[in-house]
């Protein structure tokens, strides 16, 4: 027998890594982040955040064309998400959201760490993505030219940099 609801109704609460607990109702689609009971400030990502939020447009473009997931969709933050709770399971939580009509989205990762250091973790992420792409590459040439380029890549500044250039604070927030 379903459980019944009331119309509009915000759904229960989500168990953060830290032991703590949020409420879905508190994770409005503009939240990239917040400061939690524990002490520490968590990130947020939601499904319907572009991945654009942490690499460029033009970079977007290159791993839709690069990479196809097994599930047949285009390469977008779900993927990315996957990725960064593969590599770091006890940090990320996911939840599925999508019975909750109320709120606007259908997937939301919670890290244990800040948004921040969030967007860092993608960043390194996606750069080892691209060099196993390039590994299988069938030029030596462009192997060793991308792999010049990445020991002079600062992942730190290039965050930096981003997130300086897309101004987080404002809602209005679009691609660079």
């Amino acid at each position: 027998m379903s459980e019944p609801r009331v119309p509009g109704a915000r759904g229960g609460d989500i168990s953060l890594p830290c032991g703590e607990s949020v409420a879905v109702s508190d994770l409005d689609m503009g939240v990239r982040e917040f400061d939690c009971p524990c002490g520490a400030r968590h990130a947020v990502v939601m499904d319907v955040h572009p991945p654009s939020r942490f690499v460029p447009e033009s970079l977007v473009g290159v791993l839709r064309e690069t990479i196809e997931p097994s599930d047949g969709d285009e390469f977008d933050t779900i993927h990315l998400m996957g990725v960064v709770l593969e590599e770091f399971p006890e940090k990320i939580v996911a939840e599925d959201v999508s019975e909750d009509s109320s709120v606007g989205y259908a997937l939301v990762w919670i890290a244990d760490f800040d948004a921040r250091r969030l967007h860092e973790v993608v960043v390194e992420l996606v750069v080892e993505l691209m060099e196993h792409a390039v590994s299988h590459a069938d030029s030596a040439e462009a192997t060793g030219e991308f792999e010049e380029q990445m020991h002079a890549f600062d992942v730190t500044e290039f965050v930096e940099r981003y997130r300086r250039e897309r101004d987080f604070e404002d809602e209005m927030d679009g691609p660079v």
